[in-house]
């Protein structure tokens, strides 16, 4: 789970640090470069509390692949047009996939940890690490290749999609225990929720 975490979490840093490039292959503006990113970021913030309250009510496992190659397909597409439009769709995409992708593995990695704070202390260490190693595979592929080489910048979410679908298939059976459990366990407080 943890390097499934660090595939993920790569997307998170990626679309910053494509930024450069795409100020000096497109000549955005700063303030349309910034739109990029808060396009990924704000996205991802206010939907990911939207996929924690589906966890929440039903186990999704299935959506740990999906959302590793969603977040790894907006940011290899946001350089292959040249329209703003298509790229701020792509990173929004990558965004949404990167927010679907935390709850449930938040929850499938307790499961593989069996209460440890230590195997979730890797699992968090997994995202970290490929948040902070997204700049430098951003300039790996896109320095020699130009934005028009983005594509390659999906591989981690092959990997991340193949990690994420093997440690599923290896909890699946104590999955449903740990839903029973969860039943019940309190409301949504959502007035509150939205004040926040």
């Amino acid at each position: 789970m943890s390097l499934g975490h660090a595939c993920v979490d790569v997307y998170q840093g990626a679309v910053a640090a494509l930024v450069p490039y795409f100020v000096a292959e497109r000549a955005y503006t700063y303030a349309a470069a910034s739109g990029v990113v808060l396009a990924a970021s704000l996205l991802s913030s206010v939907v990911q509390p939207l996929f924690g309250a589906l966890t929440d009510r039903r186990e999704l496992p299935w959506l740990l692949p999906l959302a590793a190659l969603a977040g790894g397909a907006g940011v290899a597409l946001c350089g292959l047009g040249g329209s703003y439009a298509l790229t701020l769709a792509a990173v929004a995409l990558s965004g949404v996939g990167v927010a679907a992708y935390h709850p449930e593995a938040a929850r499938v990695a307790r499961l593989a940890a069996g209460g440890s704070h230590t195997a979730m202390g890797w699992f968090s260490l997994g995202g970290n690490m490929g948040f902070a190693l997204a700049p430098l595979l951003v300039w790996a592929v896109v320095a020699g290749g130009g934005l028009g080489a983005s594509p390659l910048l999906a591989v981690p979410a092959l990997v991340g999609a193949a990690l994420c679908t093997a440690a599923v298939r290896a909890v699946g059976p104590r999955a449903g225990q740990a839903a029973g459990a969860r039943v019940g366990c309190g409301r949504d407080d959502w007035p509150s929720f939205l004040r926040l």
